[in-house]
């Protein structure tokens, strides 16, 4: 069973509609990505799957049907979203920026989230005390990844995370996505990087101007000239 489905999924802004019929699926141990260019529809997509704007169309989490429940309740189900900027909150310690994730969600054993989230970012651990906001971009997109991962979800959604990142901090965000995968998390990603989303996921969606134009794996993708053409400025 996959752990994220959407069915004709639509997200409207009043009479706007910025992202029509899309049906994604991603299984748990698996990245799907969504990619195209700005206003393609991608971070409404996330949105839309989380609650957060005014969405029709189905959403199953692990086979649960979600779509009437709101953001909290989608929660509580085992999705988190990372947004794009990443949010933290910067008058408030790392530990307090975590902490705020965990109450998220209810069951969850916040020193055995804590343990497992330092394991995977270590520098948070020699920076617990140290307040988000001077912290460098790279720093605070891992401060916000571990913060989604609090809640312990099942399903974790990224909105552009390596916007504004270094060329070594967006191979450190993808390190991390795939130590992620390893760990059965079902992830979608949203993210204008072609080259990173593709090179680490396992599935791929095109959006053009709010239509899914294409889905196919990864690979197939890369080597698609339609692609290559408009995405990577291959000729």
């Amino acid at each position: 069973m996959s752990a994220l489905v959407t069915r004709d999924l639509a997200v409207h802004y009043g009479p706007i509609t910025a992202i029509s019929k899309l049906s994604i699926s991603v299984r748990a141990g698996e990245i799907a990505c969504l990619v195209g260019s700005n206003g393609a529809g991608k971070s409404s997509s996330l949105k839309g799957i989380m609650g957060l704007e005014n969405a029709s169309g189905g959403v199953l989490l692990n086979g649960v049907a979600v779509e009437n429940l709101p953001t909290s309740g989608r929660v509580q189900q085992g999705i988190a979203l990372v947004p794009e900027g990443r949010h933290v909150f910067p008058h408030m310690t790392v530990q307090d920026n975590l902490l705020a994730g965990y109450r998220g969600r209810h069951g969850v054993d916040v020193s055995a989230r804590m343990a497992d989230i330092m394991t995977i970012f270590p520098r948070l651990e020699e920076r617990l005390d140290q307040l988000a906001g001077t912290m460098s971009g790279g720093e605070q997109q891992m401060l916000a990844i571990g913060r989604a991962l609090m809640s312990e979800p099942k399903v974790l959604l990224l909105d552009e995370p390596t916007l504004g990142l270094s060329p070594a901090m967006v191979d450190r965000v993808a390190e991390t996505l795939a130590t992620l995968r390893k760990k059965g998390l079902a992830i979608l990603l949203a993210e204008q990087n072609l080259n990173m989303a593709l090179s680490v996921a396992d599935h791929g969606y095109v959006l053009e101007m709010g239509q899914p134009t294409l889905s196919a794996s990864a690979a197939v993708l890369r080597s698609d000239p339609r692609v290559r053409e408009a995405y990577l400025g291959a000729e």
